[in-house]
Formats: C-alpha cells, sequence, structure tokens
C-alpha cells in the first residue's frame, strides 16, 4: 500500500466518527463560500455627477424606478381626453316646451274666437266684444311660466296670436321636427351658435306667412342649446384606469446602467442611487443569503451520506472521492471564472464542467454523478455572474449541468467507460449544439469569429474534460484501491504476464477461463451487475493452478491422472489449494482487492464430492468439512455467478452429447446444490436474479455447444469421393 492509499486510509479511519463527517461537511462548506464570497460582496463604485463612470456598472438587483414611473403615469393621464356626457333628456324636453307654446297659442285663439263659440254651444250672437291682440298676448303669457315669458319676446306671442290654427300646427310640426333633429345631436357649448343656424335653415322651407315663420324661428332657436356637459367622475375614472395599466418602469437586475466612460448625467446618478451603488451603508444579506445557500446543499448531502449508504467502507470512499472532486472541480471554476473577467470574454464555456461528472460516474456511481453536476451548475450561476454582485448567470448554470448530464448517459453506454476520450468527443458537439441553442434562444447578434470563438470554447470544454478525467482517474484508483473500467481492461490485455503465465504453463485452465469469462460476463449484464468485472476476474480465478497445473484435469493432454496415484487427502489438499494460492498470487502482484476475492471466492466453502467419497470408501469416519473448501463464501454477486458459470463449463464440457434439455437440467441441479448448500447466504443475489442467470447461461451453453453436421469417417469420406 502506497503512501497515498495510507494517508486517505487513515482519513477513512477518522470519518466513522460523527464529528468527522461534519467537519468535513463544514470544511467543504467553507472552502465553497470562501471561493464564491467575492461574487455576492456589494460593489461600491466611485462616481461623480456630471463626471464620465470609470467603469460599466450594472444593476445587481431589480428595482423599480419610481421617478420614471411617476413621469409615465402623468404623461398617459394628460393624454386622455375630457369625457363629455350627452343629455338626451333635453331634446325631449324642448320638444315639449315648444310643444306646448304653440298648444296654448291655439288654445287661446278658440278661447277668443266668438264664431267658434257660438257653433260649439249651439248659441245665438250675444254680440259679444271681439279681445284685442294685447289681450290675447296677454292670455297666452298667463298659460305659460315667467321663465318662458321672459325668453320669448312680444313679437313671436303676438304672431302666434294672430295666425289661425291651420298656421299654428303646421309651424308646430316644423319647429318640433326640426329642434328634435338638431337638439338629438351632441352640442357643445362652442357649437350652439352653429346649432341654432341648423335649425333655421331646416325652418326655412315651412310654407307660412313670414310673420310666422318668424315666431317659429325665434322659438327654436330659443329651444336650442347646449346638451353636451363636462363629465367630472368619468373623466377621473378614464384617467384612473389609463394610470392603473401603465407598468412600472424597472432596472432590471444586470442592466447597465452606465458604459464605461459615460457621462454620469443627473438621471444616470438618480438609477445608480436607486440600485445602491451610491449608499453608504453596508449590507450583510448577500453573505447571508449564500451561507444559507450552502447549508441547505450540503445539508442534503450530509443526509444522504449519512443515511442512504449502508456499507461503510463504501460510504467513506464515496465521501472522501466526492470531497476531492468537488474541490478540483470548485478551484478550476474559480481559476476559470476569474481568467474570463481578466480578459473581458466568454473564456467560461471552456469550464470542463463534465470532468466532475465523468470522474464520479466512473469511480463511483450515476446517482452522486447527477448529485455532483447539479451541484455545480447551481454553484457555477453564482461564481460565472462577472463578479457582479446579485447576478446569477442561469445559462451557464443550465451549461455545466447539460453537458454534465450528457456525459453521465454517453457514459452509460456498453463499453463506453473505456472511451472517455470518445465520450469526450461526443460531448463537444452536444456542447457546440447547446451553446449555440442559448446564443439564438437570446437572440444574439455575434460576428463569425465570435460563433467560431463560443465553438472553440465548447469544444474544448468537452475534449478538456475528457483529458482530464483520464489524467486523474489513475490517481484516485490509486490513492482508493478502486477498480474502474479502465483498469479491468488494462488486466484483460492478453499480453499481462499472469495471463501469459496462464497460457504457457496451463493452456487448458487458460481455455477453461476465457470460456468462464463469456458465461459470466453474459450472465452479469443480463442481472444488472459489472460484466467487465466478471471477465476480468473469470481470467484470473485459477491463477492458483498453475503452481501444480498438471493435477487438473483440463491441462492433462493424454497424460496420466496424477491423482489416481494420491491418497484423497493428498487430492483434497492440492486442489483446495488453487484458490488460496491464487489469492497469494494476485496479492504480490499487487491486484486490486476485487480480482482477489475472486480468485479465493469463486468455490466458497464447496464440497469436494469426489474426493470425499474416495475417501468415505476407505474411512467411514471420514469428517465432510475437511473436503470443503475453506471460502469464505461469495460476497459479490460476480463472484456468485462466476463460481455458477465455474462449474457449469467443467459439467458440460465432460458431457458426452449435450443437448438443450441436458444442459438445462445440469444448470438448475448446480444452482440448486448451491442454494441448499447456503454458498449464496452472503450475497444478495436474488432468486430472481438467479433464474436469469440460468437462463442467460443455458442459451450461451446452446450457442457453444449446438447439434453438428454428423460427417463420416475419413475411410468413408475418401471412398465417397472417389466415387
Amino acid at each position: 500500500m502506497n503512501r497515498i492509499q495510507k494517508f486517505f486510509t487513515k482519513i477513512k479511519g477518522l470519518l466513522v466518527h460523527r464529528f468527522f463527517q461534519v467537519l468535513l461537511f463544514l470544511i467543504l462548506g467553507l472552502f465553497a463560500y470562501g471561493l464564491m464570497f467575492s461574487n455576492v460582496k456589494p460593489e461600491k463604485v466611485q462616481v461623480e455627477l456630471f463626471k464620465p463612470a470609470e467603469q460599466t456598472i450594472r444593476s445587481t438587483k431589480t428595482v423599480e424606478d419610481t421617478y420614471k414611473t411617476e413621469q409615465e403615469k402623468e404623461e398617459i393621464s394628460k393624454q386622455v381626453a375630457d369625457v363629455y356626457t350627452l343629455k338626451k333628456e333635453y331634446a325631449k324636453n324642448k320638444v315639449d316646451l315648444i310643444s306646448s307654446i304653440f298648444d296654448s297659442a291655439i288654445e287661446v285663439n278658440k278661447e277668443t274666437d266668438p264664431e267658434r263659440d257660438k257653433k260649439e254651444e249651439g248659441k245665438e250672437d250675444k254680440k259679444e266684444p271681439i279681445k284685442t291682440d294685447a289681450q290675447k298676448v296677454s292670455i297666452l303669457k298667463e298659460k305659460l311660466t315667467d321663465e318662458v315669458n321672459r325668453n320669448i319676446e312680444d313679437s313671436v306671442f303676438l304672431a302666434l296670436v294672430q295666425a289661425d290654427e291651420d298656421e299654428l300646427e303646421i309651424a308646430k310640426d316644423s319647429t318640433i321636427t326640426a329642434v328634435n333633429n338638431v337638439m338629438s345631436s351632441r352640442i357643445a357649448a362652442s357649437d350652439v351658435e352653429n346649432a341654432k343656424k341648423k335649425v333655421v335653415e331646416e325652418l326655412g322651407y315651412m310654407s307660412i306667412n313670414s310673420d310666422m315663420k318668424k315666431a317659429s324661428n325665434s322659438l327654436a332657436r330659443t329651444a336650442i342649446i347646449q346638451n353636451v356637459f363636462f363629465d367630472k367622475d368619468k373623466t377621473e375614472e378614464q384617467r384612473r384606469k389609463a394610470v392603473e395599466s401603465v407598468e412600472p418602469i424597472r432596472i432590471l437586475q444586470g442592466q447597465i446602467i452606465v458604459e464605461e466612460n459615460q457621462l454620469v448625467d443627473r438621471d444616470v446618478y438618480r438609477q445608480l442611487e436607486l440600485a445602491g451603488f451610491l449608499s453608504t451603508e453596508s449590507t450583510i444579506y448577500p453573505y447571508i443569503g449564500l451561507m444559507l445557500f450552502i447549508l441547505l446543499t450540503f445539508g442534503a448531502f450530509y443526509y444522504f451520506f449519512s443515511f442512504s449508504i449502508s456499507k461503510r467502507d463504501n460510504k467513506y470512499n464515496q465521501l472522501l472521492i466526492f470531497s476531492l472532486v468537488f474541490i478540483l472541480s470548485m478551484a478550476t471554476m474559480k481559476t476559470v471564472s476569474v481568467l474570463a473577467d481578466l480578459k473581458n470574454s466568454n473564456l467560461e464555456y471552456i469550464f470542463p464542467g463534465a470532468m466532475a461528472a465523468m470522474l464520479i460516474k466512473i469511480l463511483l456511481n450515476d446517482k452522486l454523478a447527477v448529485a455532483m453536476i447539479i451541484l455545480l451548475g447551481s454553484y457555477g450561476t453564482i461564481i460565472f455572474n462577472g463578479d457582479t454582485p446579485g447576478n446569477l448567470d442561469f445559462s451557464m448554470g443550465l451549461y455545466i449541468i447539460f453537458g454534465g448530464l450528457a456525459a453521465i448517459i454517453i457514459l452509460s453506454r456498453p463499453n463506453f467507460k473505456s472511451k472517455v476520450l470518445i465520450a469526450g468527443l461526443l460531448m463537444s458537439l452536444i456542447n457546440v449544439a447547446f451553446v449555440f441553442s442559448l446564443i439564438f434562444i437570446m437572440d444574439g447578434h455575434y460576428t463569425k469569429m465570435e460563433y467560431l470563438y463560443y465553438a472553440a470554447a465548447a469544444i474544448g470544454s468537452g475534449v478538456g474534460s475528457a483529458v482530464l478525467t483520464m489524467g486523474l482517474l489513475p490517481f484516485f484508483e490509486a490513492g482508493f484501491g478502486i477498480l474502474s473500467s479502465m483498469k479491468l481492461i488494462e488486466l484483460s490485455n492478453p499480453n499481462h504476464p499472469l495471463l501469459r503465465k496462464i497460457l504457457i504453463e496451463a493452456p487448458g485452465t487458460y481455455h477453461h477461463s476465457v470460456m468462464v469469462a463469456n458465461l459470466a460476463e453474459s450472465a452479469c449484464e443480463a442481472i444488472g451487475s459489472n460484466g467487465l468485472l466478471a471477465r476480468v476476474g473469470s481470467y484470473y480465478h485459477d491463477i492458483g493452478k498453475t503452481k501444480r497445473p498438471h493435477f487438473f484435469i483440463e491441462n492433462q493432454m493424454n497424460e496420466e491422472n496424477p491423482h489416481d496415484r494420491l491418497q484423497p487427502e493428498t487430492s483434497r489438499d492440492i486442489i483446495i489449494a488453487h484458490a488460496v494460492d491464487g489469492g497469494e498470487m494476485l496479492r504480490s502482484h499487487k491486484f486490486p482487492k476485487e480480482i482477489v476475492d475472486i480468485a479465493e471466492q469463486h468455490h466458497g466453502t464447496t464440497l469436494l464430492k469426489f474426493f470425499y467419497h474416495k475417501a468415505k470408501k476407505q474411512d467411514d469416519m471420514t469428517v465432510e468439512a475437511c473436503y470443503r473448501y475453506p471460502g469464505p463464501r461469495a460476497k459479490m454477486k460476480e463472484v456468485a455467478v462466476i463460481g455458477i458459470a465455474d462449474s457449469v463449463e467443467a459439467a458440460v464440457r465432460s458431457m458426452q452429447h449435450p443437448t438443450p434439455e441436458k444442459i438445462e437440467e445440469l444448470v438448475s441441479f448446480i444452482i440448486q446444490d448451491r442454494i441448499q448448500d447456503g454458498q449464496f447466504d452472503e450475497c444478495d443475489i436474488t432468486m430472481r436474479e438467479l433464474s436469469i442467470v440460468k437462463h442467460s447461461l443455458c442459451e450461451s451453453l446452446n450457442g457453444i455447444f449446438h447439434s453438428r453436421i454428423e460427417y463420416p469417417e475419413p475411410d468413408k469420406l475418401g471412398q465417397k469421393v472417389k466415387e
């Protein structure tokens, strides 16, 4: 064990105590807080009225510009026209008045006509005196109100009493019609005179005497009055609605208030004051907000690591790896952010955000990889805010999250864990597409060079993530003793010294191991376990046989079986030793623990039935436990599957004429025998998974031992050819 492993082993030993777990999360939180502190620190700017600004200033928050809002409301209110209401009843009143005047005149004429009285009463002429026009006018005025009498000239009354009934009826109808027509339209104060002229024009076509016409004109003009009046309540209501429809004018978060070298006039100065840049009071709210944000995120992760991961060693390994990847990613993010600010460019798109997701995906699992990329994306919105406190760059956060999720999905495909660079190239294309989607959504107007710059940065992010992942993986594997896919592929190389040792010294065992590897890999992938681990573990599971290769039947090429001359106890010791020897050989070559476990556990504590029964025949007192492998039993699903595949391959190879029915019967028997023998008691493999393993093994074996055409013997074949 190297120094790095020893160091991390000590730390894992400390993490057993809850105090040190909390301390680790506290350190991570303080580290994140320190990196993001400058991004939330309230910015104080130096500006003077009527002098150019030394820097471009963006608003850190959204605030309402009350002054401009009130200006807009006043302007809108002024634009609302006064509301005037038409009094329709005025027309009716005036028509009724004119009608009453004419009716009264008709009544006066009737009352003062003696001939009509005699006809109506059927009496003889009493020679009553005829009343004068003055008397008639007086009688007419008595029938009318004082107000009407004041507004109508005496000449009008005189004409009315002098006219006969027919003329009065004609004048009445014409005048009423003309007044009604004119008064039905809107007549403002300024339009009254024009309306009076209009009513006179309408009366110009009456066929009555001139005096009567003048009287009608005078009455009509008197009747024409203003019928449209300013409605204060409705006007105020319209103005209120218009004012309410005005949207508040706001200074938006991120909005440029003043450009560099732009003159700070009174309006700009007022906006800076509203946005809080000129305030001399210090605020602690941004710091409290950042602290709460970090507490929430790390509180969730603390809960997850404390209660969602049951295996202690695995928990502490995952916690340390997660912490290191987080620190590395955050430091890289801050560095890229600072460089982007110094060069005043969008260099942030080159940030290799997917590196963290790829490392966690390969070293740990999908769940933690997704959690990591979401955490980095959320922190990225703060770190990449251009050092403008209060701003959150959500587009950058989405870019980090989207790229990381794409990396996780790509690496989830079969065999892609070994092709990190190819995954990085695919991610580069995805990054480019995503960056351009953001640019187009925001309707940005860029030059061709800027588009090329964005594309290059996105490609650099994808390729950089892959290169950094490949470069960092060996350090994590060495430091934590992690068996990654890349390490497994390295161990599966046929030129590996131990594999060449098996091939040269025990070729039968090598062939057997390859067959077991094929069977175990398919079965493990069928139940969702690590097929690559099963394949590589199968290559080395019988490495211990290279110490005494000729004592194992697959390596006995037309040779006498040495066990025929040995006592059962000796044969037992030789056979059982290959599991122990294999573990020791792998440890001496510093193989990963998982491969060593496969070599030691693939037989579990199964019974060497052949030698046990042989010994039993010689001595009835033979103890069964003495003829069992020392174990331990399988603790991983992969070991359990390899153990089944090992027995099945050897048993089927010894069958004379294997058929699908025989193969299925044999596989079922071996699995049931191991279940009854308790070989899976320490492994979390389920009955359903064992059924899937059985089906997979049968399919693979049927493909290997399928029926072949039975060719004739050589002599008969030659005879057939000659014929």
